[in-house]
């Protein structure tokens, strides 16, 4: 796998289903985003923004071209998932992006998701490019319950609110599959592991567990991970709520013992596994990202 392949989904029983590497942070197999070749043909998330020219080549990849994709769907605004919309409505004329009401504002005013954006990434911030704003009119609200008609195929939403309040899956039911967004944790196909992911500002231990049971009560054969890639669910997500449940208890005993900032350096120094997955620079970024996310929980919740 390499940065700007397309593969076809093929496990489980998926059709009509594929992903495209889109190199987000310049790491291989971290960021994907899906093209759903539907009667009304949709993208699942719309990657950071930067080189969104490789999710139209997937489009085209797969026999499409821009101006057919009639859905961007849209699990939240984080810009890792949301920060290409604004690109991607211009070069696709009939598409509407699908999002949850709680992020709509910052997807028609981008200007504080990037100013904040900017606090809860650091330095990795040198990999995104500044979001274009939506259309309002291009925009349409949707919450827990709704579906998403595609005509042969559908989204069927769940608001997964954990890892941030404007957070929803969607379950395809003709594929058996669904695009878990942040709320499933990060996979690596290489390693067939999950880590966790708890970024500041809004990470709830608590709800992201509620959460993967919400994924669990769907049942679904095939987990579309945006990071990174499809799989079968097997025990996955079992095994997920095990990793984020023993990362907030570890996190919380090095808090106990030492400073914030000499628990992120606890933990990057132990980052071992991230590094050769994603590169020094990724790996380390990640999992001090997801370090502070927990300490701002343990904060909160004080």
């Amino acid at each position: 796998m390499a940065i700007g392949d397309v593969f076809d989904v093929t496990v489980g029983d998926c059709t009509d289903l594929m992903y495209v590497d889109t190199g987000m942070y310049d790491a291989a197999e971290y960021g994907a985003v899906y093209v759903l070749d539907a009667e009304r043909p949709a993208l699942i998330d719309t990657g950071i923004g930067t080189n969104y020219e490789r999710i139209l080549d997937a489009v085209r990849e797969a026999g499409l071209e821009p101006e057919d994709i009639e859905v961007l769907a849209v699990t939240h605004v984080h810009l890792d998932h949301a920060g290409g919309a604004g690109f991607l409505v211009e070069e696709c004329p009939n598409a509407t992006v699908y999002a949850h009401g709680v992020g709509i504002s910052h997807l028609v005013d981008p200007e504080r998701l990037w100013e904040g954006t900017k606090g809860a990434v650091g330095e990795q911030i040198e990999f995104y490019t500044k979001p274009d704003p939506v259309p309002e009119s291009r925009i349409v609200e949707v919450e827990d319950g709704d579906s998403i008609d595609l005509g042969d195929h559908s989204l069927e939403l769940s608001h997964a609110p954990g890892h941030a309040p404007h957070q929803v899956v969607f379950y395809d039911p003709a594929n058996d599959a669904v695009f878990a967004a942040d709320a499933a944790g990060i996979y690596s196909p290489t390693r067939d592991e999950v880590f966790p992911t708890s970024p500041p500002s809004n990470f709830d231990p608590d709800q992201c567990l509620d959460d993967v049971e919400t994924l669990q009560s769907i049942d679904p054969e095939v987990v579309c991970y945006a990071h990174f890639g499809p799989a079968l669910a097997g025990d996955k997500l079992a095994r997920y709520a095990e990793v984020l449940d023993s990362w907030v208890e570890a996190v919380g005993d090095k808090r106990a013992e030492l400073d914030n900032e000499a628990v992120i350096e606890h933990f990057v120094a132990e980052a071992d596994v991230e590094r050769e997955l994603w590169g020094v620079e990724k790996g380390n970024a990640e999992v001090a990202m997801n370090v502070r996310g927990v300490l701002a929980a343990f904060d909160r919740a004080e």
